[in-house]
């Protein structure tokens, strides 16, 4: 256990660190600018690892929920609390996020603690965290976008559509599957299959937020994504 504390606590320092230099070499830009980058660039690397965990490294997650953790899965798992952790105290600190956003981080922190301590059940949220991740960096790009004043061109569309498309099919559909095969088996605790129920549904309010937006475009009024509790 202690060599995991150990990772997650570089982890943690590591994107800490990287957020500073950000700062430095972005001094006119916000620190929200800053943030964002790092939201990025973890978005990008862990969703590469995380898939990779999913349909190369294995196992598979609807067929072995509950299975003990891999040395790969725990690494994966371990960058990525430290990465929510310093993001949550980013959002305390700066309080710029919602209710739905903090319990989200929240409900993250707590899951993969609990499947780290309990040395197993990585296969499945290392699987939700693939679902999750993989919309981060379009969610981002199009803020980037929204700041550069290139958010209203073909672009800008071609990420809206992306984004609304992945997190349907893969957050919302393929998310359904995962917690199916979560809640079906025998392995996974309760407190773990409850856990992953609480985080389908931070990410149905996700997808309300998705659906508003979707509405505004498609009446033509002013899109408005950034709003607190649609930030993930």
């Amino acid at each position: 256990m202690v060599p995991i504390v150990l990772e997650v606590t570089c982890s943690f320092v590591t994107w800490l660190c990287l957020y500073g230099c950000f700062c430095h070499w972005n001094r006119q830009r916000s620190c929200k600018w800053s943030c964002r980058l790092v939201t990025l660039l973890h978005g990008l690397i862990v969703t590469c690892l995380s898939g990779y965990v999913v349909f190369l490294d294995g196992p598979w997650p609807l067929t072995h929920a509950g299975s003990p953790n891999t040395p790969l899965q725990i690494h994966v798992l371990s960058l990525t609390l430290g990465y929510f952790i310093f993001d949550l105290g980013w959002c305390l600190y700066f309080q710029t996020e919602g209710d739905l956003m903090l319990l989200h981080h929240t409900l993250s922190i707590c899951g993969m603690i609990l499947v780290l301590g309990l040395g197993k059940s990585a296969t499945e949220v290392n699987a939700v965290v693939f679902v999750s991740e993989i919309t981060n960096p379009l969610l981002q790009t199009r803020w980037f976008l929204r700041e550069m004043g290139s958010y209203h061109t073909a672009l800008g569309k071609v990420v809206d559509f992306l984004f609304v498309l992945l997190f349907l099919v893969l957050r919302i559909g393929a998310g359904a599957w995962i917690m199916y095969g979560m809640v079906t088996s025998p392995e996974p605790i309760w407190l773990l299959k409850a856990g992953g129920l609480a985080m389908y549904v931070v990410s149905l309010g996700f997808m309300v937020e998705i659906c508003r937006f979707v509405r505004r475009k498609v009446w033509k009024k002013p899109p408005s994504l950034d709003t607190q509790s649609f930030q993930e």
